[in-house]
């Protein structure tokens, strides 16, 4: 557990990642700022309306990318989608912010996980160092 732990609080204090998914053969990149460790499981959170959520859909495979301090982390994996109210509320909970967008009892606000994921932690000087999870 303690790989996915490492993960994802690096992936909270660099605050913003970029998630990249693919619509047809076009990839697309956006900021994210939704991370949350769950039992044992790495979930990000998006709105069913948007066209990320559309293009998770269709390929759940994606790729994340987070970086601060001269350091970065690439996720890669398939995201599952979990329609859990208890996980939506630890999210809102986690993120008050969200509260005006989203609602644990709403059919917008999507949680997915990642199943097979592969991150790899990176520098300019130092060697990739993976964790599986």
């Amino acid at each position: 557990m303690e790989g996915i732990e490492r993960v994802c609080r690096f992936i909270s204090e660099a605050e913003t990642y970029y998630l990249a998914t693919v619509e047809g053969d076009q990839p697309r990149v956006r900021p994210f700022g939704t991370i949350l460790l769950d039992g044992g499981r790495l979930y990000i959170q998006t709105g069913k309306v948007k066209d990320v959520s559309k293009q998770i859909s269709a390929n759940p495979k994606v790729e994340l990318c987070a970086y601060k301090d001269g350091r970065w982390v690439r996720v890669a994996g398939e995201l599952v989608n979990d329609d859990s109210k208890v996980v939506k509320e630890k999210m809102l909970e986690k993120m008050p912010s969200l509260k005006g967008m989203y609602s644990a009892d709403d059919d917008n606000m999507q949680m997915l996980y990642f199943k097979d994921a592969v991150a790899t932690f990176c520098s300019f000087t130092e060697a990739p160092e993976q964790v599986k999870f």
